[in-house]
């Protein structure tokens, strides 16, 4: 990189010191590099000049050059002055007026003088009128032009504004940079590169997404500058990816074995659906290699996760390994512990489950079933990852809802193998595949996009507080029915600053409204254990009406309960609200959601509830999720490690991304270390930004 980009950017003309503080300050800009990558927010046609004879009142901007014919002075009632003009352009006159800055402008205005305008001209009495308009000399003193083009504007503050650095100041700095440096612009990616994807050079890109020619020009500076932002990020999840595969040695798993068979040809409850059989012959690949799997497995609430997943482990079992899953709580592991050692026992194999509550003598009976080999499998919450838990030979390990888990956690189950322990993952949360192949670049992605047969989709309707007593009835029907429902509200108690019903005041008033059945109460401030014993009695079916807050939102299976009723649901996230609505619909009954909807909805509250009235599909669901939301809200961006792309949008700018994937793993599968001759700058800049992105590098 030329030396001139770290150079303090108080040395370019017009700054200074005091400038340079305020940059600094409020935009991050330190160095002539960070000036050349602060990017417009947006643009304005100034391109096209009206005529006066054409104008009509419609209230659109327009450009127009001429000259200001006269100037003159009034006041209004209260005393405050007003500036006048008159313009012509040769084809008609028209009225200018300022309210402010009137003498300041008596001074800079001249008559006779041949000058551009930007304004909206209005009717006033009858006459069109043009107030405060933008007037601008056709070459200003410094060579900028701030009009007759597609004019930039750039973020400011009010303290930049103070100093002159609004949008005219700050086209003035990028003109000088520009100026001073356009020939120390070097470009970053290979020529190949740029020639194969028919992408603009990086110094053309830079002048044209700050001076832009027209707007086919500006389309291409950004798509090239999109498709370096989105190739960089890339090409470290492809390195990473590759480097992983080539230092994560794991034991393979080639024998296909007489567990796995027996178990799939006598004793599966149901035919698979055609997305589980192609997961798990991608997972079976995968197992089969001696290189450690790392897979992510998607599929929507009931898609059939965890059956996958047993098959797997059977396959661990076949090849002498034994296999565990761990899930975020104790509810959710004793659902997997009761499927997966009822099925297992089949075939003869021994299930153990590992909770945090167990008392010691079972929990020592457990650990030497572990560690001896008597157990095949385990399952278990983080009570897997204590030291005290040895295994005899673990050679899988499902995370089940993997992003409640941190980094750390996964890696700590991952030390209980040498080597390495094949690693597949699960979420119930369906992630775009956008943001999904953004993300996960060095993860290995399967999606188990199919419902099994025979399930009846669930009925969702979105109701007002005019039809409670109505669903309170069909509430009613299906408890006589012996069926259970789940009512959930957003907050724990009540708030001074909301109007929402609260769960504790909820509770209240449906046990008054349901007599004769049991209202149950469950959220995130009770102590774990009087929280496990409400959800024991919901599972019983001791208790027929469950109160509750987002706590039940993953992992509660209750194929009786038929109804899912959530208060205030625009108040609520569309994928949570779909996980909620998950938690009825699996069982063989007829099930139904209701969203009940405050008085107030506003635009994104209104689409949410559309969305889930009119799609049970959670991929597409989490689409339109990310749509509302962006990508930094719908993942954490903290958390997930996605980067603040300064230009690109992940979810606006697909097409570019998915060239920029394809570019990237191909390059890193070509030439890793990054050592061609034509890769020289690309190597340079690739460190570069490891640098600024804080992350380590691959390269040797």
């Amino acid at each position: 990189m030329h030396p001139i980009w770290n150079k303090d950017v108080m040395y370019l003309r017009k700054v200074g010191p005091v400038r340079a503080d305020a940059l600094r300050s409020d935009c991050r800009i330190a160095t002539y590099g960070d000036l050349l990558q602060y990017f417009p927010r947006k643009y304005a046609d100034r391109s096209r000049v009206s005529r006066i004879k054409d104008l009509r009142e419609e209230g659109k901007p327009v450009n127009l050059i001429g000259k200001i014919t006269s100037i003159h002075t009034s006041a209004t009632r209260s005393g405050r002055s007003i500036l006048n003009a008159s313009f012509t352009d040769g084809s008609g006159f028209i009225e200018l007026t300022w309210f402010e800055g009137v003498k300041w402008l008596q001074k800079s205005l001249k008559t006779g003088e041949e000058v551009a305008l930007y304004g909206t001209p209005l009717l006033y009495n009858g006459r069109l009128q043009i107030a405060h308009p933008e007037i601008d000399r056709l070459e200003s003193e410094d060579g900028v032009r701030n009009t007759l083009q597609i004019v930039p504007f750039y973020p400011s503050t009010e303290k930049l504004n103070r100093l002159g650095l609004d949008a005219r100041g700050f086209r003035g700095l990028m003109h000088q940079l520009l100026e001073e440096t356009r020939d120390q612009i070097e470009e970053t990616l290979p020529l190949s590169l740029l020639k194969q994807y028919n992408l603009m050079g990086r110094k053309e890109a830079l002048i044209n997404i700050h001076f832009p020619r027209n707007f086919d020009t500006l389309k291409a500076a950004l798509d090239r500058l999109k498709f370096e932002e989105f190739f960089f990020f890339q090409l470290m999840l492809a390195l990473r990816r590759r480097l992983a595969k080539g230092q994560n040695r794991s034991m393979p798993f080639p024998v296909v074995g007489d567990y796995f068979n027996t178990f799939f040809k006598e004793h599966m409850p149901f035919e698979l659906t055609g997305a589980q059989k192609r997961v798990l012959k991608e997972i079976r690949k995968d197992l089969a290699q001696p290189v450690q799997m790392n897979r992510l497995v998607q599929g929507d609430v009931g898609s059939g996760k965890t059956m996958v997943a047993f098959m797997s482990m059977l396959l661990a079992v076949d090849n002498g390994f034994q296999a565990t899953i761990m899930t975020p709580t104790a509810i959710l592991a004793e659902q997997h512990y009761k499927k997966i050692s009822a099925m297992a026992a089949k075939v003869g194999l021994k299930t153990v489950l590992l909770v945090g509550s167990q008392r010691k003598k079972e929990r020592t009976a457990i650990l030497e079933m572990l560690a001896s080999g008597e157990a095949a499998f385990a399952v278990g919450t983080h009570a897997l990852i204590e030291d005290p838990v040895v295994f005899k030979r673990l050679g899988l390990v499902v995370v089940d809802e993997q992003h409640k888990f941190g980094v750390m956690q996964r890696a700590r189950l991952w030390q209980k193998a040498n080597p390495l322990p094949h690693n597949m993952s699960m979420t119930a949360t369906p992630i775009p595949r956008t943001l999904a192949m953004t993300v996960y670049g060095d993860v290995d992605v399967s999606v188990i996009d199919e419902l099994p047969p025979g399930r009846k989709p669930i009925q969702t309707v979105v109701a007002g507080e005019a039809k409670r007593l109505e669903v309170f009835g069909m509430i009613r029907r299906e408890l006589e029915m012996g069926r259970q429902a789940y009512v959930v509200y957003p907050l724990v108690e009540e708030s001074e600053k909301s109007d929402l019903l609260a769960a504790e005041q909820g509770h209240e008033v449906l046990q008054k409204a349901f007599q004769g059945f049991r209202t149950g109460l469950v959220h995130g401030r009770m102590k774990p254990e009087n929280k496990e014993i409400e959800m024991q009695q919901f599972i019983r079916r001791e208790t027929h009406i469950l109160v509750s807050t987002t706590v039940i939102e993953v992992g509660v299976d209750v194929p009786n309960a038929s109804v899912m009723m959530i208060e205030n649901a625009e108040r609520f996230g569309l994928s949570q609200l779909h996980q909620l609505r998950g938690r009825v619909g699996r069982g063989a009954d007829q099930s139904y959601c209701v969203l009940m909807a405050g008085a107030k909805l506003s635009l994104d509250g209104k689409k949410r509830l559309s969305a889930m009235r009119e799609t049970q599909d959670g991929f597409r669901i989490a689409e339109i999720d990310l749509e509302l939301r962006g990508p930094g809200d719908f993942l954490g961006t903290r958390q997930s490690g996605l980067p603040e792309f300064q230009l690109g949008n992940i979810v606006e700018d697909q097409p570019v991304l998915r060239l920029a994937r394809e570019a990237a793993f191909l390059l890193s599968e070509r030439d890793p270390e990054l050592q061609e001759a034509d890769h020289q700058a690309l190597r340079q800049s690739y460190i570069a930004y490891l640098q600024k992105q804080g992350a380590s590098s691959t390269l040797a």
